[in-house]
């Protein structure tokens, strides 16, 4: 990136993580992908019980594979052969974990988390449940304002995990949201997460790549 960007990009940053820490929520920065496990090792404990929900950005930083290391006990949503009886089975285990990871839809610079759910278990298990909730996010996830948030979703994250779950919906062939009624529809619960009332229990990792939809 244009040194001039880079330092135009970081302000945005720096002011989104600031008032992350006003909603009582801890912020971190790391330049890449690279950073976000060394990271990770520091905030939660060797044994501790952890889940996670559904998330390219996830995978893309290697954060599916540390979970995968045995250090944990990993309440695995990807795990192979799961029916859908064992699918429930993880996503009501990940209200007692210890510690639940995740990416979001988008962070607004006033500091606030929006969220789309289709069943609701992420949205669920970042409002309560798990004594930790990591949120680990690129920069292109920071957006103005929940009106920008919105527009992302609808013009981008949405159609984007549609195609990547094989939906059959209408996003999945005109590119954006049509609001659509579909049996297939994943949006579902609009979350927004603002000032907490328990402090520090919700930490975002941002990183200074793009990721994710």
């Amino acid at each position: 990136m244009d040194k001039h960007l880079q330092s135009v990009t970081m302000k945005r940053i720096e002011r989104t993580m600031e008032n992350l820490r006003k909603n009582r929520m801890q912020a971190w920065y790391v330049d890449s992908r690279e950073g976000v496990v060394p990271l990770l090792e520091t905030l939660i404990k060797e044994g501790d019980t952890v889940a996670c929900g559904g998330s390219v950005t996830l995978f893309e930083t290697g954060v599916i594979d540390h979970l995968r290391s045995g250090r944990y006990i990993f309440y695995d949503r990807y795990a192979e052969g799961l029916t859908p009886e064992q699918l429930t089975d993880v996503h009501r285990k990940a209200f007692t974990a210890n510690a639940y990871l995740t990416s979001t839809n988008a962070i607004t610079e006033e500091g606030e988390l929006f969220n789309v759910d289709g069943k609701g278990n992420r949205v669920a298990a970042m409002i309560y449940g798990p004594d930790n909730v990591i949120v680990i996010a690129s920069r292109n996830k920071i957006v103005t304002d929940l009106y920008e948030a919105f527009s992302r979703v609808r013009q981008l994250a949405a159609p984007a995990n549609a195609v990547r779950l094989s939906r059959k919906t209408p996003c999945v062939e005109t590119g954006k949201c049509q609001d659509c009624k579909s049996k297939d529809r994943i949006c579902s619960s609009f979350v927004v997460s603002r000032f907490q009332l328990v402090p520090d229990r919700i930490k975002v990792i941002i990183v200074g790549e793009e990721l994710g939809y």
